[in-house]
């Protein structure tokens, strides 16, 4: 599941080490999860099992072609740098081949890259202008979680994450409230909402609360999201052609790779435009 090759950006301080560099991690996406035969995958593999087309150099065999091939999900798929962080950290260079590695390596990475996603929303809480006020307790949890992913295996193993994830989410919701707040459009909470498949062409979601959202093959072309939370929503197979993404809040590259824009649609300065879409718009929709 090697990220999805994409045009080079220009990462916010504090994001860079919260990037995937395949080059410094040993695979472990390819070979920690389980797959199921679905829309993202073209084979079962169980958890733990390297996936047939992972090589002994630790490359994809087909990663110019995962889409052709029927892997979209490894080609969406993301680490937050949680790979190269497990490999050269946490296990200082030692691959999960490696016997005092096997197994234990592939049970930490799941609990990494959930570390490395909050430290990514704290990142980006601290860079929104709105949430200034909250600056001084964002530093605290990122330093905190920060000092959590350098512990041992066994540490991490045995850390309950919903502690700091409760705590750091508390954290995002009073950042995303400021944030929406200054967006001046109350009463747009589409919280958890089921819109998959929905029509949302040229919507005004300016500010809109659309947290774990189900936005799957949604149509939201020419759509205004500016200020609008999408942490956690899933935008596998959304039309995002021409859509306003550029001050959505805690969007991850995950999300953009899952989806379907093109060279019109703006996104976030902290993510990279992924290759495979449109270097043409759609046609915009009519009335």
């Amino acid at each position: 599941m090697r990220r999805n090759a994409a045009a080079a950006g220009t990462p916010a301080p504090g994001h860079s080490g919260l990037r995937a560099d395949c080059r410094n991690c040993f695979a472990l996406c390819c070979v920690a999860p389980a797959l199921s035969v679905s829309a993202d995958f073209a084979i079962d593999k169980p958890a733990g099992k390297p996936c047939p087309s992972l090589r002994s150099d630790f490359r994809c065999a087909i990663h110019q072609h995962l889409r052709q091939e029927g892997f979209p999900g490894c080609a969406a798929y993301d680490c937050f740098g949680a790979g190269q962080k497990v490999s050269q950290v946490t296990f200082e260079g030692r691959d999960w081949r490696s016997p005092p590695a096997a197994g234990l390596m592939l049970r930490v990475f799941p609990v990494m890259r959930q570390l490395h996603e909050l430290l990514w929303y704290l990142t980006e809480a601290l860079t929104l202008r709105p949430a200034r006020s909250l600056r001084p307790e964002l530093r605290r949890a990122l330093e905190e979680t920060e000092g959590i992913t350098h512990g041992g295996p066994q540490s991490l193993l045995d850390l309950d994450l919903d502690a700091p994830r409760a705590r750091v989410n508390a954290l995002l919701v009073r950042a995303s409230e400021l944030v929406r707040e200054e967006a001046r459009r109350p009463g747009r909470d589409r919280r958890g909402a089921d819109l998959i498949g929905a029509d949302l062409k040229g919507a005004d979601l300016r500010g809109a609360d659309l947290r774990s959202a189900h936005l799957i093959g949604a149509d939201l072309r020419n759509a205004d999201l500016r200020s609008a939370d999408l942490i956690g929503a899933d935008l596998r197979g959304a039309r995002l052609s021409g859509a306003d993404l550029s001050s959505s809040i805690f969007v991850t590259q995950h999300q953009m790779n899952a989806a379907r824009g093109d060279a019109l649609t703006r996104i976030p300065r902290l993510l990279d435009r992924p290759a495979h879409w449109s270097r043409s718009h759609e046609a915009r929709p009519t009335a």
